[in-house]
């Protein structure tokens, strides 16, 4: 189980944060670490020294340009978020976070994602929108402010006592109850593009004027979890409704 959840660090400025991150995913089991456009040189001598012997996580870390290829394959996606927004989303403990993780890894398939954002600012509310969920760290209000390998430590160490407390038994054979692989966020990305497309092709979705509606489209079928199946037939209705605006076009 531990071996598919992936941490996910964005624009990262200070590499001790990398490497203080690398010991908290080691010191907890976890090695599935990713940068998305690092705002240093990942690999320095701090880093080497603040991961305490962990350095090979960082060695072996995959670094992309977007979070969408961090988290492509990935069949949930949660993110830090330590501020409320002006559009809700869902939002769980770092314990229920933990407690959901034995069911949404228990397919073969399944990738959990967790994504951290800038020392400075977080994640931006693009990329808090391609999350399924958001999880918030309940510190004290009165200082709140957690480094970032701090936070990671906190979330791994929910990971792990989900593991341990998992039974002995082998994988379930399916990753919902229908038994049908869940969309990965790389399919559901294709969905929304799709979406989009046609939604401005009939006139029902004016991008200069969006008034959130993708974003309340993102968040209503993202919490939904669609299966991959499910979701190939909401794009081939899409694709029907497109060739149907295009004949009344040309009619």
């Amino acid at each position: 189980m531990l071996e598919r959840i992936r941490i996910v660090l964005i624009g990262t400025s200070h590499p001790g944060n990398i490497g203080g991150t690398a010991r908290a995913m080691h010191n907890m089991g976890l090695a599935d670490l990713a940068l998305v456009a690092p705002r240093c040189e990942p690999l320095t001598a701090d880093t080497v020294s603040r991961a305490s012997g962990a350095d090979a996580l960082v060695h072996e870390a995959r670094t992309v340009a977007t979070l969408e290829e961090a988290v492509a394959d990935c069949t949930l996606v949660v993110g830090a978020s330590a501020r409320s927004r002006t559009l809700p989303w869902p939002m769980i403990t770092p314990r229920a976070l933990g407690e959901r993780l034995p069911d949404e890894l228990a397919a073969p398939a399944g990738r959990v994602a967790l994504v951290f954002g800038r020392e400075d600012s977080g994640l931006t509310n693009a990329e808090l929108q391609r999350c399924h969920a958001h999880v918030h760290i309940p510190t004290n209000p009165e200082f709140s402010s957690l480094n970032l390998a701090a936070a990671v430590q906190v979330l791994a160490y929910e990971c792990r006592l989900a593991w341990l407390d998992q039974p002995a038994s082998g994988e379930a054979p399916a990753a919902d109850e229908d038994g049908q692989p869940l969309a990965s966020h790389e399919e559901l990305e294709h969905y929304f593009a799709h979406l989009e497309r046609t939604l401005v092709a009939i006139g029902f979705h004016d991008p200069a004027t969006p008034r959130q509606l993708m974003a309340r489209l993102r968040r209503f079928t993202l919490r939904a979890r669609p299966e991959r199946m499910e979701l190939n037939i909401l794009r081939g209705i899409l694709s029907a409704t497109q060739r149907q605006a295009e004949r009344g076009d040309d009619g």
